[in-house]
């Protein structure tokens, strides 16, 4: 897994450096809040989706589960604190041996804040 989509909080500080440190390649992040969001698509190379509780409409979260679940895509829940982003990506049932966690190889990574 390379890709990861975070859906929640405003700014997400240091997270996306922490993120990149395990393995994570390509970042996107979309805060959550704009309700428009519910008729968006999930991008297409998105591997797994990690939504930040803290601030998010629930309609968007029940939504974005709906359309992960149709496309196989893992989704991890935690609050927006490094100790629980980790702990829910280590304990998520779905993500598979293929996580950058597991695997020694890291390269190039990008971060980039999409907006809708």
């Amino acid at each position: 897994m390379d890709s990861l989509m975070i859906v929640g909080a405003d700014k997400l500080g240091s997270i996306p450096k922490r993120l990149q440190e395990l393995g994570f390649q390509d970042i996107s992040h979309v805060s959550g809040r704009k309700v428009k969001i519910v008729h968006k698509k999930i991008p297409d190379k998105v591997d797994l989706v990690l939504v930040l509780t803290d601030f998010i409409n629930h309609n968007i979260t029940d939504k974005l589960k709906q359309k992960a679940k149709e496309r196989n895509i893992p989704v991890c829940y935690a609050k927006r604190s490094w100790c629980s982003i980790y702990k829910a990506l280590t304990n998520c049932e779905q993500v598979c041996e293929s996580c950058p966690m597991v695997r020694e190889d890291t390269g190039a990574t990008t971060v980039r804040e999409e907006s809708f």
